[in-house]
């Protein structure tokens, strides 16, 4: 079959006009119009906002706590000594003041002798000191000696005293009827108008030797003295 001439023309012209069209995006088949492929989901990224951190500094509220000042005094010698402003407190102190009645009997000593004046063998002599101690004068003092080994009653077994003011002191010489060359234990007594004191014994009586008191010096009251 022959083609016409004309007809060839159009025909290698419609085939050079559609190889063009598509050489212009490469797809020699083009896609179909459609929707958007499907892309996995992202998620928005979170903005943060930095929170300042202050350091240093604390809000606290506080009750404010009483304390007592010192001062610190260092001295050359490194030594540190705290002076307190606080007054202190003296402790106090607790004197005695006796008021009422008191006596204080002390044996010096004794001695022993023969009595031919009453008819008795040996007798002991005792010389003892009254102190007045208390806060009132005492009176009509009665001082007795007794002896454990004592016979017969001596005339100066007590010693009468009138008064013994306070703050005073006596010295007296009191005597009883003993064994003959025996160790004597011995007490003496005070008895006075404000009443009686406890007995002030030994087991036995020390030579009083030299340091006899005078006899002139005997029931005179003197103020005490150590």
């Amino acid at each position: 079959m022959k083609v016409d001439g004309e007809k060839m023309k159009k025909l290698i012209l419609l085939i050079l006009f559609t190889l063009l069209l598509t050489s212009c995006n490469g797809w020699i088949i083009q896609p179909l119009p459609g929707p958007t492929p499907f892309l996995p989901w992202t998620s928005t990224p979170s903005i943060y906002t930095a929170t300042p951190v202050v350091i240093g500094v604390t809000s606290v509220s506080a009750t404010p706590t009483l304390t007592t000042p010192s001062v610190s005094v260092i001295n050359t010698n490194t030594q540190t000594v705290i002076i307190s402003t606080e007054t202190p407190i003296p402790a106090a102190t607790l004197t005695s003041s006796p008021t009422g009645p008191s006596i204080l009997i002390k044996v010096l000593g004794c001695n022993t002798g023969i009595d031919i004046l009453h008819s008795m063998g040996e007798v002991t002599n005792a010389f003892v000191v009254l102190k007045n101690t208390g806060g009132v004068d005492l009176t009509n003092l009665n001082t007795t000696l007794y002896a454990l080994d004592e016979g017969r009653v001596h005339p100066d077994k007590t010693v009468e005293l009138t008064s013994l003011p306070v703050g005073y002191q006596v010295t007296l010489k009191l005597t009883v009827d003993s064994t003959y060359k025996q160790a004597s234990p011995i007490q003496v007594e005070v008895i006075s108008d404000q009443g009686a004191f406890p007995r002030e014994g030994l087991s036995s009586c020390t030579n009083i030797g030299i340091f006899e008191p005078k006899p002139d010096g005997l029931k005179t009251p003197i103020p005490n003295v150590p």
